[in-house]
């Protein structure tokens, strides 16, 4: 199967994945029909190495596929970003970490929560995690989980940030997520009691943010050549597209048959309503032909085995929280025009599209001026460093 087999498979499952968008909700999680169908697809093979199976594939037709699933249901596109973006990034790790993991099941899916908020102890040969980690989507699809933590020296100080893998074995989840948007992502708390992690299973930050990363030893293609802010910033925001590009299908479905009360005429007459979408639309199309121009500009650079120049990468964080800001302001902009009917409670999709867009709207890679002011610098001539790049 090759990737774009996999793109038009998603998009034939779509309008199945539509009609559990509200069962998603109802249970804070991912319907397990909808993993079993996306597994079949082949989807979670696109950001996963030949070596073990996957398609090393283009990231456009892998963000396309999110997308795609964000526009039938914002919390399932939310969770396959988020389960690409981790496979993509194991394949960074020590080979015997891959190993550990498709060695054993090719189909074996990963969840993460990277902020560095657990206790690490060193230990011969690894390292020992205690902790609560929060805000782990996908959780109760994930085999694995990669966890960040800061390594101490014996004084206490911080030393090194790392990531650490662990298998469902060592590492409870605590089902907490009960939130107003992206409800059923299901992230939830990652629990680890002292769980010894062996030292090949983990990976500086600084090694992820490497030209030559432990990965590239047995994965050559130039997906994983490509830098991780670039994955991990894109993946949230593809998303967010697909959930308004919903918004805006849900809106103007609505505004089609609608009559307004004062005057009693269709809402769909009304120059104003169609000054709005004509608004939306264009910005809704900016944010997604920015995103893909520019990770298609970023993989391009690594075909060539070039190093993407900084004003790419920093161009490619500018549009990307761009692209969130647009398309939340796009939600924004119909739902005021929408009427009372469009906030009912139930399967409505652009009450719930509302929803999902600013619940991920809160993501800290949707930060608009730390990554404005990375651009800005990087345009006068300043240094510009930074882990989302």
């Amino acid at each position: 199967m090759s990737e774009q087999d996999v793109l038009t498979a998603v998009r034939a499952l779509a309008p199945a994945v539509r009609g559990r968008a509200h069962e998603a909700e109802a249970l804070r999680r991912v319907p397990d029909a909808t993993i079993k169908e996306l597994e079949a697809v082949g989807l979670f093979r696109l950001c996963q190495p030949r070596l073990h199976g996957g398609l090393a594939a283009d990231p456009a037709v892998f963000l396309d596929c999110v997308r795609e699933l964000a526009r039938a249901c914002g919390s399932t596109g939310w969770v396959v970003g988020v389960f690409g973006s981790n496979t993509w990034q194991l394949s960074l790790y020590d080979p015997r970490a891959q190993e550990d993991v498709w060695g054993v099941d090719r189909d074996a899916r990963i969840c993460s929560s990277i902020a560095p908020v657990g206790e690490v102890a060193r230990v011969d040969g690894g390292y020992r995690l205690t902790g609560r980690w929060g805000f782990s989507s996908g959780s109760d699809h994930a085999d694995w989980v990669m966890l960040g933590g800061m390594v101490r020296d014996d004084d206490g100080k911080p030393v090194e940030m790392r990531h650490f893998l662990l298998p469902r074995a060592d590492y409870a989840v605590d089902r907490v997520w009960d939130t107003v948007g992206l409800r059923g992502t299901g992230s939830n708390d990652v629990l680890v009691e002292g769980a010894f992690v062996p030292a090949h299973r983990t990976i500086g930050a600084e090694q992820i943010a490497a030209r030559i990363r432990p990965g590239h030893a047995v994965n050559p293609e130039p997906l994983y050549r490509l830098p991780m802010g670039s994955i991990f910033t894109s993946t949230i925001s593809a998303p967010i597209v697909g959930m308004a590009e919903a918004a805006y299908q849900g809106y103007v479905d609505a505004t089609r048959d609608r009559i307004r009360v004062a005057g009693m005429s269709r809402a769909a007459e009304d120059p104003f309503a169609q000054v709005r979408i004509g608004r939306a639309a264009s910005d809704i199309d900016a944010a997604w032909l920015q995103l893909i121009r520019n990770i298609s500009d970023l993989y391009d650079c690594a075909k060539r085995g070039e190093d993407p120049p900084m004003a790419l990468r920093t161009r490619l964080r500018r549009d990307q929280v761009l692209a969130t800001e647009r398309s939340v302001a796009a939600v924004d902009l119909l739902v005021e025009n929408a009427g009372g009917g469009a906030m009912r409670t139930g399967d409505n999709v652009v009450q719930r599209a509302w929803r999902d867009v600013h619940n991920g709207r809160g993501h800290v890679a949707n930060d608009p001026e730390r990554a404005l002011v990375l651009f800005g610098r990087n345009e006068f001539g300043f240094d510009v460093s930074d882990p989302m790049l």
